[in-house]
């Protein structure tokens, strides 16, 4: 991933909860893609969707992020202080045709819609117009049967058809919060990410945030989607799932842990040295192509 001169990456936690060992291999993976480079690594709290945030999470975030040995560029941007760049790029759409309200109940759309590749797809209801009686819950934009297709540097080639796998998706929320995808593309464009590092349950969005890049005239990040930690029933480790917070008394042992299960092959004697000394060898050793080309791995 160095077809870039400038490189710069990101880590962007939602403040859900403290981070766990899944947070950590995540980070660690866009830490090292960028800092091996030379790049830069920054640092977004995702923090757009307010019922779900736990308070104190964020803080905390940044705190265990310290005491791991992550260092980051400039300051912390956080997407609760940004909606006004949101409703710019929405306006930008809606100037273009592309966006139109929506009067669909989640009922209504559960009753007419099919199951795509990550939940339903949206069956278009709203595209010619409100029916009378309706009023606006959610903005949409309008997609195509065109083939989104990208390369990832762990995944390999991805391919989607929009409007047959996910179909008009939100942008702006009936709750007046606007969408995850629209907002990270805003982000990532203004800070000039170009080296998107994350976990594979992001994988089925990224086609979602190239057609809007495409429809924004914005550029095209490189992508490596590493494979998600998951517990033994197979679900992916978050705090719904009960996941155990990292504790900052064992941060040499978790970032061993980490580089293992992203392939490195560690040298043992790591998990009781200083994390700096992890950091050093990480940072000479790191091998992208020693990842697994999986979406989940048992931990």
């Amino acid at each position: 991933m160095s077809e870039f001169s400038n490189i710069r990456g990101r880590f962007a936690p939602s403040p859900t909860g403290p981070l766990h060992i899944g947070s950590l291999i995540a980070a660690v993976a866009s830490y090292l893609d960028a800092r091996s480079n030379q790049g830069e690594w920054l640092v977004r709290i995702e923090d757009l969707d307010l019922p779900r945030q736990m308070p104190g999470a964020a803080d905390l975030i940044l705190r265990t992020l310290e005491a791991y040995g992550f260092e980051w560029d400039g300051e912390v941007i956080y997407q609760s202080q940004r909606d006004h760049y949101y409703q710019d790029a929405l306006h930008m759409l809606a100037a273009r045709g592309l966006v139109y309200p929506c009067g669909c109940s989640r009922k209504e759309i559960a009753d007419s819609a099919i199951h795509g590749i990550d939940g339903l797809v949206y069956p278009g209801t709203c595209r010619s117009g409100l029916a009378a009686g309706k009023h606006a819950r959610a903005w949409r934009i309008q997609v195509d049967d065109t083939p989104i297709h990208f390369h990832d540097a762990v995944q390999g080639e991805i391919s989607q058809v929009l409007s047959r796998d996910i179909g008009d998706f939100v942008l702006k929320r009936a709750d007046g919060l606007f969408a995850y995808q629209l907002a990270v593309v805003v982000d990532d464009e203004m800070q000039g990410i170009t080296h998107i590092v994350r976990g594979a349950d992001l994988l089925d969005s990224t086609p979602r945030q190239i057609f809007l890049q495409r429809a924004l005239g914005y550029a095209h990040p490189a992508y490596l989607h590493v494979p998600v930690a998951a517990n033994m029933a197979g679900e992916k480790l978050s705090k719904q799932t009960l996941a155990q917070a990292l504790d900052s008394d064992n941060t040499s042992h978790d970032l061993w842990q980490a580089l293992a299960f992203l392939g490195q092959e560690p040298p043992v004697e790591l998990q009781t040295d200083h994390h700096a000394a992890i950091w050093q060898w990480a940072l000479s050793h790191w091998q992208p192509a020693h990842i697994l080309r999986q979406r989940t791995i048992l931990i």
